[in-house]
């Protein structure tokens, strides 16, 4: 019998666990600048959304503006869950 099951020794063509590794780091980095990327994309947008609040002249106004926002953020939401929707 020359045919050999998985998992048997000896192992003709071993994997190269350095280079899984080495692929795995890369991945890792890739995957940090990439939610760094997000976190700050959302970092600016709600910063842009605070500033805009701390531009009203009163508490009220604040608190419509507040709701202006939402209702907007809202709107896109649903205008993109219905584009996916009909993609898929």
């Amino acid at each position: 019998m020359t045919e050999r099951r998985p998992g048997q020794w000896p192992v003709e063509h071993p994997a190269d666990l350095d280079a899984l590794q080495r692929d795995h780091a890369a991945d890792e980095e890739a995957l940090y600048v990439q939610r760094a990327s997000e976190k700050a994309l959302h970092e600016m947008v709600l910063d842009s959304i605070r500033h805009d609040l701390q531009q009203q002249p009163s508490p009220l106004t604040v608190l419509t503006a507040a709701r202006n926002w939402c209702s907007r953020i809202t709107a896109a939401a649903e205008e993109i869950a219905r584009e996916k929707r009909k993609a898929a």
